[in-house]
């Protein structure tokens, strides 16, 4: 098996958070620029590239880094034992700095001001509950299908956040790193920086309360095959 380095890891997650960032921002851009006016359309247009580039960089750096691009994913890991303390702080810190990047390279791409901040109102207990759930269904994906069948989990994440850009009322940001980046840049798929706290938090919440649930669920009977006991 393959160890890779830290630095390899490290450029790992900055690549990926960097690619996934300049995706949802230039996806919502073009989306918002062609649509017409129908957000409904628009936000179609930001969702599947969104799902799709996320099975792709889950495929090509998995087995580098654990494709996180995700502080809230990397935190469960930390949790998990899996991810060292000075480690999860470093990935923190190349998500956040990656997903930065991409947007930058987004507003670049589209003839965008470079530095922006969102005036997007994205906030409410229903946006911050939605933000929690959506959280938690991810990580719940993501440690249960490595545990059933971990080949899957690029589909599997890229299929959910597919599905949860339209069953959450936040459309699941789902991530800090993202919330963050999405904090600078005032277009389709912006969110006030004052508003990217309460999500960040919700986002931590859900993404523990699914480690905590994955943990009951497969618990005592996480090595037996399914269906095999009652």
């Amino acid at each position: 098996m393959v160890t890779w380095s830290v630095p390899k890891r490290l450029g790992a997650e900055f690549t990926g958070t960097a690619f996934l960032l300049a995706t949802v921002v230039g996806s919502g851009i073009m989306a918002e620029r062609l649509a017409d006016g129908n957000v409904a359309i628009a936000l179609l247009g930001n969702t599947i590239p969104t799902g799709a580039i996320l099975v792709i960089l889950i495929t090509m750096f998995g087995p580098i880094s654990g494709a996180h691009f995700n502080p809230a994913v990397s935190l469960v890991f930390f949790l998990k034992r899996q991810l060292p303390a000075q480690l999860f702080a470093a990935y923190v810190a190349a998500q956040i700095i990656g997903g930065l990047v991409g947007v930058w390279v987004a507003h670049l791409m589209f003839a965008e001001e470079l530095i922006q901040f969102s005036l997007k109102e994205r906030t409410g207990g229903s946006q911050w509950f939605a933000e929690g759930v959506a959280t938690f269904g991810l990580l719940m994906t993501i440690l249960l299908t490595i545990r059933m069948r971990e080949n899957a989990v690029a589909m599997g994440v890229g299929l959910y956040i597919t599905a949860a850009y339209w069953f959450t009322a936040s459309t699941s940001f789902a991530n800090p790193a993202v919330t963050i980046a999405r904090g600078f840049s005032d277009t389709f798929a912006g969110i006030r920086p004052q508003d990217v706290l309460p999500f960040i938090v919700a986002q931590c919440a859900g993404a523990v309360f699914a480690w905590a649930y994955c943990n009951w669920q497969l618990g005592e009977d996480g090595d037996i095959d399914v269906g095999k006991k009652a």
